[in-house]
């Protein structure tokens, strides 16, 4: 069953933008383990937070991609622009309308 995680990622007041480009480089690898949609997206209204929609094929492929080493060193890369306030929620997906 399709996994849904939706999620906010404080930033360092400032570094919004280079987390954005760090989050947002290719990776084949994702595709590869099962990630179906992966969406970065800002809002003027909150200046320091960067959302992030994902769609995996299950929330087992989620899991497995956090033990990628590129993902590791995406996470190690990402800390020093992190405020640590997060947000977010997972679920499965049921339906769309769309399909």
């Amino acid at each position: 069953m399709t996994f849904a995680n939706i999620g906010s990622l404080g930033t360092v007041p400032g570094k919004r933008d280079e987390l954005v480009t760090l989050l947002t480089r290719p990776s084949a690898e994702l595709a590869a383990i099962g990630c179906l949609l992966y969406e970065v997206g800002v809002s003027d209204d909150e200046p320091d937070t960067v959302f992030v929609a994902e769609l995996w094929e299950s929330a087992d492929a989620h899991r497995a991609s956090l033990d990628l080493p590129s993902v590791q060193a995406a996470i190690a890369e990402a800390r020093p622009l992190l405020s640590g306030v997060m947000g977010g929620t997972r679920f499965e997906v049921v339906g769309s309308p769309l399909r």
